[in-house]
């Protein structure tokens, strides 16, 4: 039998204690049930990217007794989770026999009056520190506490100390209409959708279009895009939606020059200009092949500045003017360094690039910014617009009766060479990026490129950058999908230089930022969906559950003995749906697009003709599931080619069946495309992110003739049935 767990003797080696202590898994089970433990090396190079010395025998005991000292040295924890209504308690370091002493700062500044109840020092299990005995004493946290983000002051003796103390609703609620109700909604590439008002790229006047159509016209109550997260200032722009230079701002790339209100102020001179600007990039509506965002971008840009330039009324800049006031700090972060990417240059990964010369506090770049003071300015004025723009998409959706309206998609993580890391690099991993250990969709494991956030910076600054994060996103939408939530749990840690397959799973405090989560979506009362596909540990789906985050349910991947689960069977409390962004559409599926693409890419470990079994077997256990719970007549199967429409159509016949809460449809699959809009595991070798929207013979579909798509509208009775 194959062990599934470390030895004793594993377990007492100071390098397994050191790496545990600080929340390095130093083992793991992967997708096929294999075992892994984790070799020294990398284990050292992960304990460096936290900031721990695993250098030598020496350094991994004197770090152990550090971090002990240090834990043993704060009077209580930097950050302090409690549920609202329930009694909770904290532990407090004191001497023996201490009683400690606390009140609560709540988040909106006035002082809690309620009782803290605390018990004297247990010296039971003391731990010995500077020669004085540490005991642990507890801290009654009440009931009645409110929600929100407060300050636990405590007192032990004449010392004092702070804890960010995030005070969150037990779960998320369901929103009044999923309670008794299914909804049903679109999944949408937005760039690739285009119409005649687009310069070439789709942008957030086509998502408001995109929403409100899809209400009117399909009754859809949702529409789950890609991550429109911060982008590069100036082309070439990154195409890839998950790797973002902030997670913090919205990316400016999609916004309507048109649809400005300064827009209609503008002389005729200055319209004329931005006509011709738009009239160069309008062709690029009509290609079928490729999403130029490049060209777009240079275009729009221009426009964008006459449209700045112009100015604004008292009132709207007096709106501007208290955006920025509000943004403070992360708004200059991301504008400055929008300016030195404009004026120095794209970052490169050079010893005398500008990224790895000047620091934020650089003179270099305080004499930039006084330089190009209206440069700095316009990206400011950017991102304000574009938050405008994407709000304005949501409140028409919502106007046009959609329960929950835009899906917005949370990236797992940023560039590395983005603003969030050169501004704050204290918050991120040095020396390590995240990404997958090897599975079945991907047999070399995946590097993502990212650095991730440092779990220890986290916790000491009461998850102060993922709190502004997630509220960010709820001010512009009605759900939150989290791509790898398990992030939320654990991250694949790759160390620079070792390869994915050589990484090791690094472990985060996921009762505080669910917390965190249940707190935001309670006061945007919206819906939190977390992406959990893949090897998911059993407490990672418990937890979710418990915290009322809704899962991930896809047609293809619901399987077990190699067999596809009838969808009543599935989880109520999902987002279901037949395919995910990272597979071809359901048309493409159908024709081992799959497998064509990872032989051409070579991406396989395997021979193609064995790979090409595999899928075959899983096409036709696919096929045999639709026929046997009457989803399917097999009769069609005869000439699966001819059929493929009613064949796709049975899939989402299938998933109309799951009990899910939240069900979601292709945009893709309801046009009859076939191409992959992502190939994991790959950057320029394949087109990821730039597939243009076309139909089953290849055409371009605009947006205005979109909901008239007669495959379109033939699923859509089906969604509706």
């Amino acid at each position: 039998m194959t062990e599934k767990t470390e030895n004793d003797e594993r377990l007492a080696r100071p390098l397994i204690r050191l790496a545990k202590l600080v929340g390095i898994g130093t083992s793991y089970v992967g997708q096929s049930d294999d075992y892994h433990e984790i070799e020294d090396d990398v284990l050292v190079a992960v304990l460096a990217a936290l900031g721990v010395d695993a250098s030598n025998d020496e350094a991994i005991e004197r770090s152990i007794h550090t971090i002990l000292d240090e834990r043993h040295a704060r009077l209580v924890p930097p950050t302090v989770l409690h549920t609202v209504g329930k009694e909770d308690s904290v532990l407090v370091n004191t001497g023996i026999l201490e009683i400690p002493s606390a009140t609560i700062t709540l988040e909106d500044g006035q002082q809690y009056d309620g009782e803290l109840v605390a018990g004297a020092g247990d010296g039971s299990q003391a731990y010995s520190l500077d020669g004085k005995f540490v005991a642990t004493a507890s801290l009654t946290l009440p009931k009645d506490l409110p929600i929100g983000y407060h300050t636990l002051h405590v007192r032990v003796g004449d010392r004092e100390q702070d804890a960010t103390l995030i005070s969150a609703p037990e779960k998320i609620e369901l929103i009044d209409p999923m309670k008794n109700n299914q909804l049903w909604g679109w999944m949408a590439q937005l760039y690739s959708i285009r119409s005649n008002g687009s310069w070439g790229v789709g942008d957030f006047e086509d998502l408001k279009t995109l929403l409100v159509e899809a209400k009117r016209k399909t009754g859809a109550d949702f529409m789950l895009i890609n991550p429109v997260h911060g982008s590069e200032p100036v082309a070439p722009l990154t195409p890839s939606p998950y790797l973002p230079i902030s997670r913090r701002f919205v990316n400016f790339t999609y916004i309507r020059p048109e649809s400005i209100p300064e827009y209609k102020q503008l002389d005729d001179a200055a319209r004329k200009q931005i006509e011709e600007l738009h009239s160069q990039v309008e062709p690029l509506n009509g290609d079928a092949q490729l999403i130029d965002r490049d060209t777009m971008w240079r275009m729009k840009m221009r426009a964008l500045w006459l449209v700045f330039k112009a100015g604004r009324s008292a009132g709207r800049q007096a709106e501007f003017d208290v955006y920025k006031k509000e943004q403070g700090a992360e708004l200059e972060s991301y504008a400055t360094w929008c300016l030195c990417y404009d004026k120095w240059g794209k970052p490169e990964d050079t010893p005398d690039n500008w990224e790895r010369k000047y620091a934020k506090d650089s003179a270099q770049v305080a004499a930039l910014r006084n330089q190009f003071p209206d440069t700095l300015e316009f990206y400011r004025w950017l991102e304000w617009i574009a938050g405008e723009q994407l709000e304005s998409a949501q409140r028409a959706a919502k106007d046009a009766g959609m329960k929950i309206g835009l899906m917005a998609d949370m990236a797992v993580g940023v560039h590395p060479a983005g603003s969030d890391v050169w501004w704050n690099p204290e918050r991120f991993a040095k020396g390590a990026t995240v990404g997958a250990p090897p599975d079945y969709f991907n047999q070399q494991g995946q590097d993502w490129s990212q650095p991730p956030l440092n779990p220890i910076q986290l916790e000491n600054t009461g998850y102060q950058v993922y709190r502004e994060m997630v509220h960010g996103m709820f001010a512009r939408a009605g759900a939150v999908r989290i791509d790898h939530i398990l992030g939320l749990f654990r991250l694949w840690w790759i160390p620079q230089g070792k390869g994915a397959k050589h990484g090791a799973y690094v472990y985060y405090d996921s009762e505080v930022m669910l917390g965190i989560l249940a707190i935001e979506a309670a006061r945007a009362n919206g819906v939190v969906v977390g992406e959990d596909l893949g090897v998911v540990p059993d407490f990672v789906t418990k937890s979710l559950g418990r915290h009322g985050v809704l899962g991930c349910a896809v047609e293809w991947f619901e399987q077990m003995d190699g067999k596809f689960k009838a969808p009543k069977t599935w989880r109520e409390y999902a987002l279901a749906s037949v395919n995910t962004h990272d597979m071809p559409p359901s048309y493409g599926y159908l024709e081992y697009e799959q497998v064509k693409i990872r032989e051409k890419l070579n991406l396989l470990d395997c021979p193609v003709e064995e790979f090409q079994a595999s899928a075959t077997k899983e096409h036709n256990a696919m096929l045999k599931m639709l026929v046997d719970n009457g989803y399917l007549d097999a009769e069609l199967l005869k000439d699966e080619k001819a059929n493929e429409q009613q064949i796709v159509e049975a899939l989402y016949r299938g998933l109309k069946d799951a009990p899910s809460k939240l069900i979601a449809a292709s945009i893709t699959d309801a046009v009859g495309e076939k191409r992959a809009q992502n190939q994991p595991g790959t950057n320029n070798e394949y087109p990821n992110w730039r597939i243009p929207l076309a139909d089953y013979d290849g055409n371009v579909v605009p947006l205005e003739k979109l909901f008239d798509n007669e495959r379109l509208k033939s699923l859509t009775k089906i969604m509706n049935s």
